[in-house]
């Protein structure tokens, strides 16, 4: 039986500026700090490289300092996306980091633990 895919929306709370936290989803060198292994940038071609593997992401949606959205080059649904939105809190002036991303459905848990020990990684390496 094929599983579900379905959407996992997260949000997390850093210190850091949404400029910074913009650059660190849309740089080169700063997503191999916390993100993959390597990264080429073409244009608004993104391609991610891991230990083994790599994925190719189309950027789709770029609004300088708010939001980032990348399109896998094999999405096995129409639709599917991974997107970055950052602000600042108006009540907290904390800068939120929000990120939707899709899964199977047997895997929501792992996908949820992935982004927390990404998003530990990256508050060490932005600061906050």
């Amino acid at each position: 039986m094929a599983t579900k895919r379905v959407r996992v929306d997260l949000e997390y709370i850093f210190r850091a500026s949404p400029t910074i936290l913009y650059n660190f989803v849309t740089t080169n060198t700063c997503l191999v700090r916390w993100y993959c292994d390597d990264v080429d940038i073409t244009n608004d071609v993104f391609t991610f490289h891991w230990t083994g593997s790599s994925e190719k992401a189309f950027l789709i949606d770029d609004i300088e300092d708010e939001r980032v959205r990348f399109e896998w080059e094999f999405a096995d649904e129409d639709g599917e996306f991974l997107e970055f939105r950052m602000y600042k809190s108006d009540v907290t002036n904390e800068t939120i980091l929000e990120i939707t991303d899709f899964c199977d459905d047997d895997e929501v848990n792992e996908t949820k633990d992935l982004w927390n020990r990404l998003m530990d990684k990256l508050r060490h390496e932005c600061g906050g």
